[in-house]
This record gives C-alpha cells, structure tokens and sequence, in this order.
C-alpha cells in the first residue's frame, strides 16, 4: 500500500510539471504590470486529483488536505498563477513529510504491535507442533490486515475472498498477490473447519512468512 501511494505522489509531481509548463506571462492593460497565468481547467484537474490522493491518506493527511482546498481558492481576482504557488508549496510540503515516514498514525503503530504480537503467537503454536491453530491465528491477522486495507480505499468489508477480490479492482495491490491471498484463505478455511488433512505443515510455515510479507508490504 505504502509503495502504491509513493508512486501516486511521483506521478503527480511529474503532472505537476507539466501544468507548471502551462504557465503564461502576461501583462495586466490598466496598470501595466506582469503576472502568470494558466489554464483553469488544467489546474482544476491537477487539483481533483491532489485532494483524491491526500484522502487516501487518511486521517493523517486531513489537515494537509484542508489546507489544500483553502489554498485551491480564490483570492479576489487573482490569476491562476498565484493560486498554483499556493497549491503547489502544500503538495510538495506533504509529499515530503510522506516520504519522510512523518505520516504515521498512533493507531497505525499499535495494530503493526498488535500483529507482530499475533504472529509471534502463530510462530509459538507452529514450534510446538501446532500447525492447525498457527494457521488460524495467521488467516485472523491476514483477514484483519484485508478489513484494515478496505477501510482505507473506502471498499465494504466482507469474506476474504470478496475482500480480495475487490482490493485488486481498487489498484491496491496485483493479480499475482491475490492469487496468494486465495491460496492463504484456503489454508486458514480448512484449519478453522478441523481439516489438517487437507494443507501440510510446510504450507503454514509458508503461510505465516507470507502474512509476514504481506504486512511489510501494505503496512
């Protein structure tokens, strides 16, 4: 998820770019003085995406976000040049802080201790020679981890397998890590239901290093 959000800022600073290639130098008739100015409908789309992006920051972009909006504004009859000055320096500012790793949540700090803390109990329960009950403990983290992704692309939470379906329609993550996640589920299904018979020991030593992945890569 972190990686899919990174690429969105690189692809809107490289609009970014091109808007500001836009930008014409003008001179106003009455008092003669020169300002920039551009197309309202390229700064409109550039600004739709920007504040599309920033919500699916989350609570932790929302004051970015309002301070955005407010920078979109117009002020009197200023030309579009100094709004996309405005919008420009909150972007870049917020990008940045991104980057940085200066927009993680408290509560995204607790659920990663809190599912580092089920993964070691899944390793325990493994060690001990109890794949069936590791396995669970893995799917729950692994479904948790699915609910948490829906919840930030806006997508309704269900099954497992209606959560990945959805996901990869959203652009959350690819086929190939939904064809994993069906292999997961699987697993977890026929653990929670009694059925050792039907997954291997290997399997779930599998299954938890994949969760393991999997939350490395989204959280």
């Amino acid at each position: 998820m972190t990686a899919l959000l990174a690429k969105r800022f690189v692809e809107l600073d490289k609009q970014l770019q091109a808007v500001q290639s836009g930008v014409v130098t003008l001179r106003n008739a009455y008092d003669g003085r020169e300002y920039e100015d551009l197309d309202s409908e390229v700064l409109l789309n550039w600004g739709a995406k920007v504040k599309s992006h920033f919500g699916r920051l989350g609570v932790e972009a929302s004051g970015q976000l309002q301070m955005f909006i407010e920078a979109e504004k117009h002020i009197g009859l200023e030309p579009n040049g100094s709004r996309l000055k405005r919008m420009r320096a909150i972007f870049l500012a917020t990008k940045e802080d991104f980057e940085g790793g200066y927009m993680v949540s408290f509560r995204n700090l607790v659920q990663a201790e809190v599912f580092g803390s089920e993964l070691e109990q899944a390793e325990e329960l493994f060690g001990r020679g109890y794949a069936t009950a590791a396995a669970v403990i893995a799917g729950v983290v692994l479904e948790t981890a699915l609910r948490d992704l829906c919840s930030i692309n806006g997508i309704e939470h269900g099954s497992i397998n209606k959560m990945n379906d959805e996901l990869p329609k959203a652009g959350v993550y690819s086929a190939n890590q939904k064809k994993q996640i069906t292999s997961l589920s699987a697993i977890r299904n026929s653990a929670a239901h009694g059925k050792p018979e039907e997954f291997t020991k290997d399997q779930v030593r599998g299954m938890i290093d994949d969760v393991q992945r999997f939350l490395v890569a989204y959280f």
